[in-house]
């Protein structure tokens, strides 16, 4: 159990990360990583700890959340902590919006490549692995999508009524 302990605080931010970046919603990224955190500790028990199969299971959970409840999750409270400067909490919170909201106008593959490739620690094997492509084509779809996303937020393209409930 120690070895799933340091395990789970290796992931847990790189997961979280991901999986904010995937719904843009706090706590559906909470849930999902707690689920994906139990599903793996009741399967693979005893087996040498493995990231590339955790984000399996966590990109798993996502699409089942995402087939039962629809694509648009919407960004509620978020728990960026305002402390010290406030103006600088606000244009902070403001930017971080402004990339969930651009990263929400991509499609459903190229945010989960994208955010994948974000994660610290994924190698383009490990991401390969996880999507079930090549490394050549993660590499080329993560470059495409990062030159589609630049132009999403050069262009101020964001769908703001995301965040206006």
């Amino acid at each position: 159990m120690e070895k799933f302990g340091s395990f789970y605080q290796d992931y847990k931010k790189m997961l979280f990360a991901y999986l904010m970046r995937m719904t843009g919603d706090y706590y559906l990224a909470s849930d999902i990583m707690q689920e994906s955190f139990t599903r793996y500790l009741e399967r693979y028990t005893g087996q040498i700890p493995n990231g590339a199969l955790l984000f399996t299971i966590a990109r798993n959970a996502l699409w089942d959340h995402s087939r039962t409840q629809g694509r648009n999750a919407r960004l509620k409270d978020d728990p960026i902590d305002g402390a010290g400067n406030q103006e600088y909490g606000l244009m902070v919170k403001q930017e971080y919006r402004q990339v969930i909201a651009a990263m929400q106008r991509l499609k459903d593959n190229e945010r989960d490549i994208l955010a994948l490739a974000i994660s610290d620690g994924l190698s383009y094997r490990d991401i390969a692995s996880i999507v079930g492509i090549s490394v050549e084509n993660v590499k080329v779809k993560v470059h495409r999508t990062r030159l589609k996303l630049k132009k999403i937020l050069n262009r101020g393209e964001t769908n703001h009524e995301l965040f206006d409930q």
